[in-house]
């Protein structure tokens, strides 16, 4: 009870039946929005096989190499599926709901109703893999040690708590020092990490000298940085009764080996080296997967839909770079890149372009169609910060199709002649006679990409541009962008239909001087800045959906990307004894990647 009730009580400005229903009650989920679909005596996720055999294993061909095996730093190159696949926090997403979690280490979450607080108890058998007990004092301290040393993505949050406090033999309170409903969800998902390992080690250094002890169903296994790692599934783990986890984590192994590209990574797959192959080229996906291991059947092809947002993939522009401070420039840029051309001569015509940031679903803003209601209200209040075509509607331009993309070159140079550079003996320059040129970085084996920029290269070669094409391996390349050491990149955000406090990790103001963030364009912009926080501020679901279209529209118009294009389907090859549950979630996406509710059975 806060001094403030306990004040009100006193003066007997409230009763106790008042008081009583201040108080929150314990609850086995949480979500976003509403109530949890799941009641509380659920035995598994919907979405799961709870009858999964387990045994077998899955290999995957991956490009590119690794260094370290601590995932919760800046430092390093770390295989990205470690962050999700060793540490387990207080609660478990379920891919089926936009975005509600469920008791994993947690057997309880409780809440106001402003959510001004949030307090967790721990389950009593939850433990880590060397068997000792996950503890209220391990929870405290993951959460400060990953809120001052760890990754920045973990910063934001451990910054809106003022208090942490242990309220129970297994329980611990947060209150918060802000209005943010998302944040007893954020904390949920928070990675608990075990405090007597790190203690006897620098939790501030990458490498693969410490391994992390863990609560989650696999441990790491065997491994040669560059090589390959494997996973192996934990036969005393702790969870496997626990509802939420029934029907998950079924394969004894999990294996990554690494090759130099993703060229060499598909061969693999079809040698057998590995036997599974997630494929992001339709036009590759209807055209070079009928090799004798399909046409026998040992080999399956699946599409697997999703209902997600299209998130923004493409090539960002760093608005930290002179060159692309001017929004005229980075319009131009659009304007030369020529999307259909190259979906008909790359992919086959089989890609359908990202229109928006939260394009394919109820959050995206309709192309072209002027801001109405409450979008149109929260735009108006932001006059003087938001770019050309945010409220009266923007969309991407469209070629005809051909090679020479006339009108959009055309568009181009008019463009970049407003913005004071003109075509001089040739070559695309400024009043003072210097050339404009950038340099393009992309990763190596990045073949698809390498297709796509030599076509716009010599688009803009019309323009008396010559951009530098650089390739550099994964690991520089992490380093690179990490720096923000680039002019145009090629970049993937992925999005979902409750988007939340990440958004201020990717374009909020804050974040762009912030080197690890993924503020990749450098945007600083009030107005983005304040739909975010009405975002997160929204107490129903229409004042919520209302700022995301408002965000997005301003993101869009803003040009910081020149969009690709994305396919509703995930495209999934694998061996014919790995098999997923025949009801696809809302995410479906997530059962592309894979393999947490696969199973293997001859």
């Amino acid at each position: 009870m806060t001094q403030k009730l306990r004040g009100m009580i006193a003066t007997g400005v409230v009763t106790l039946s008042t008081v009583l229903a201040a108080q929150a009650e314990p609850q086995h989920g949480i979500a976003m929005y509403g109530d949890p679909a799941l009641p509380a005596d659920f035995t598994a996720l919907p979405h799961v096989n709870p009858d999964a055999p387990k045994g077998g294993r899955i290999v995957f061909a991956e490009a590119g190499s690794f260094d370290s095996l601590h995932p919760y730093i800046r430092k390093g190159s770390t295989p990205w599926q470690l962050r999700f696949m060793l540490a387990e926090s207080l609660m478990g997403r379920s891919y089926d709901e936009p975005f509600t979690l469920y008791g994993l280490l947690a057997e309880t979450i409780e809440t106001d109703d402003a959510r001004t607080w949030v307090e967790f108890t721990l389950r009593e058998e939850a433990a880590f893999s060397d068997g000792t007990p996950v503890t209220v004092d391990d929870v405290m301290w993951s959460y400060e040690t990953l809120g001052t040393k760890g990754h920045p993505r973990y910063h934001g949050a451990w910054n809106k708590i003022e208090t942490m406090e242990q309220t129970g033999p297994r329980s611990i309170k947060f209150t918060f020092n802000t209005e943010d409903r998302e944040l007893p969800l954020i904390l949920g998902m928070r990675p608990i990490l075990q405090k007597a390992q790190w203690e006897a080690a620098n939790f501030d250094e990458s490498g693969v000298d410490v391994l992390p002890i863990t609560s989650g169903p696999y441990m790491i296994g065997d491994f040669e940085p560059g090589r390959y790692l494997t996973l192996k599934r934990n036969p005393n783990y702790w969870g496997k009764d626990v509802p939420f986890m029934k029907g998950q984590a079924n394969l004894d192994e999990i294996r990554f080996d690494y090759y130099g590209d993703g060229g060499v990574t598909f061969e693999a797959f079809k040698a057998g080296e590995a036997n599974t192959h997630r494929e992001t080229n339709a036009h590759k996906w209807a055209t070079q997967f009928n090799f004798p291991a399909v046409e026998s059947g040992d080999i399956v092809l699946s599409d697997i839909p999703h209902q997600r947002p299209t998130g923004i993939k493409g090539y960002v522009m760093n608005t930290r770079r002179p060159a692309f401070q001017d929004i005229r420039v980075r319009d131009a840029m659009i304007h030369a890149f020529n999307f259909e051309f190259i979906n008909q001569t790359i992919h086959g015509n089989t890609k359908r372009r990202i229109q928006s940031y939260f394009h394919n679903s109820v959050l995206g803003m309709a192309p072209g169609e002027e801001a109405q209601g409450q979008v149109r209200a929260l735009l108006d209040g932001l006059a003087g910060n938001i770019p050309p075509g945010a409220i009266e509607g923007y969309s991407l331009p469209v070629s005809d199709g051909s090679e020479r993309n006339r009108a959009g070159i055309r568009a181009a140079m008019g463009l970049m002649e407003e913005a004071g550079w003109t075509v001089q003996d040739g070559v695309m320059k400024n009043a003072a006679g210097d050339p404009f040129t950038f340099e393009i970085l992309l990763k190596s084996g990045a073949d698809e990409n390498r297709q796509e920029i030599e076509i716009f290269s010599a688009a803009l070669s019309r323009l008396g541009i010559t951009p530098t094409i650089t390739s550099v391996d994964s690991a520089q390349y992490k380093e690179r962008t990490t720096a923000f050491d680039f002019d145009m990149a090629y970049y993937w955000r992925g999005l979902s239909l409750s988007p939340g406090n990440e958004q201020k990790l990717y374009w909020g103001g804050e974040s762009a001087d912030t080197e690890g963030s993924r503020n990749w364009m450098g945007v600083k912009n009030p107005a983005i800045d304040a739909l975010i926080d009405a975002m997160l501020t929204a107490e129903d679901q229409d004042g919520f959906r209302a700022a995301v279209k408002a965000l997005d529209r301003v993101l869009t118009a803003s040009r910081f990307v020149i969009p690709l294009g994305y396919s509703e389907l995930s495209h999934v090859a694998h061996a014919k004894e790995l098999h997923f549950p025949e009801r696809i979630p809302m995410y479906g996406d997530y059962l592309g990647f894979q393999p947490e509710i696969w199973w293997y059975e001859d």
